[in-house]
């Protein structure tokens, strides 16, 4: 098993809301993200991802835990972030919204380097090689085009080119694909996974969508109200998923035709007001359907909290309905 890259301990981030209330956008997270690896974050708009995302990339300061790094604490002073993000770099969602319309494409690769204070004898060969690797050749082609000239696809593979440029050890990806056209998908995905296998890049995926994770991700982690409910490999996450949250959104996608869709009632709560117990109850079909009465686990669900913990060989999952 690879070793962590980038960890979480105990992860609570917390936001000032109205009338003094506090929103736990994120709520008590352990992960683990691996060398060479490709980690999907999946979860409803609301949950938390977002939330995570930024803290892994030291934009928000956990309120309790810690991000660890190759094995070291975060630290948050200037030169260390810099020194940080020079390693942990982020391909956003919308590359229009991304991309600075008054620079070219040279410019744009080239703020990174310029920002780490690297060579100018270095600089028009390393954004030759990043532009190459994010697929956009001859390079010397793009140099001068500014992004109203480039096409959606060709804009996120320039958004990769200057996430690349540093030589990061981690891209963290932000919904990559959710903003492009269907036909282009699939290029910037194998874009992605080519860069795990030739670059030795490990990417943390953030999405609302497992039928992505399910063609991109070596495991999975997926996020509820603040809290990861299930984690495992792709392969036996989707195949059996355990927590009735994952199995809800499984239940959509299309290449799981088979499964029975289940539509969930109602919004994700407001984290300012957390659920007493299993903070999924008041949307999980197990208590809708009676089942969880039958069960006798509806007090639990109801007033006991309940923690991620192994139900099966590799695979975590956080309900009181299975055993472990």
């Amino acid at each position: 098993m690879s070793e962590a890259l980038l960890e979480t301990r105990g992860l609570h981030v917390h936001f000032a809301a109205r009338h003094g209330a506090v929103a736990r956008a994120v709520d008590g997270v352990d992960l683990s993200i691996r060398r060479g690896e490709v980690l999907a974050l999946v979860g409803e708009s609301g949950c938390g991802k977002t939330t995570l995302a930024r803290t892994l990339l030291g934009l928000e300061r956990p309120a309790e835990g810690e991000v660890r790094f190759e094995g070291e604490p975060l630290r948050y002073g200037a030169r260390f972030l810099r020194d940080y993000r020079s390693k942990v770099q982020i391909v956003f969602q919308d590359p229009t919204g991304a991309l600075n319309p008054r620079q070219t494409v040279y410019e744009v690769v080239a703020e990174g380097l310029r920002v780490q204070g690297q060579s100018d004898d270095e600089e028009e060969s390393l954004i030759s090689q990043a532009l190459s690797r994010a697929g956009l050749r001859p390079p010397e082609r793009f140099f001068h085009l500014y992004p109203y000239e480039l096409s959606g696809g060709q804009r996120q593979r320039v958004v990769i080119a200057g996430a690349m440029v540093l030589g990061p050890s981690l891209l963290v990806a932000d919904e990559p694909v959710s903003s492009l056209d269907a036909s282009v998908r699939g290029e910037i995905l194998s874009l992605m996974l080519r860069l795990v296998r030739e670059e030795g890049v490990t990417i943390l995926v953030v999405t609302h969508d497992l039928g992505l994770a399910w063609n991109i991700a070596d495991r999975i982690a997926v996020m509820y109200l603040g809290r990861i409910v299930e984690e495992g490999t792709t392969e036996e996450l989707l195949s059996e998923a355990r927590h009735p949250y994952t199995r809800a959104l499984l239940s959509v996608v299309p290449e799981h035709e088979e499964m029975e869709q289940q539509i969930l009632v109602g919004e994700a709560p407001d984290p300012t007001r957390i659920p007493p117990g299993c903070r999924f109850h008041p949307r999980c079909p197990l208590v809708a359907s009676q089942e969880a009465e039958r069960l006798g686990i509806l007090e639990r669900c109801n007033g006991e909290d309940v923690v991620l913990r192994e139900v099966a060989p590799r695979q975590f999952a956080a309900c009181h309905a299975l055993p472990g």
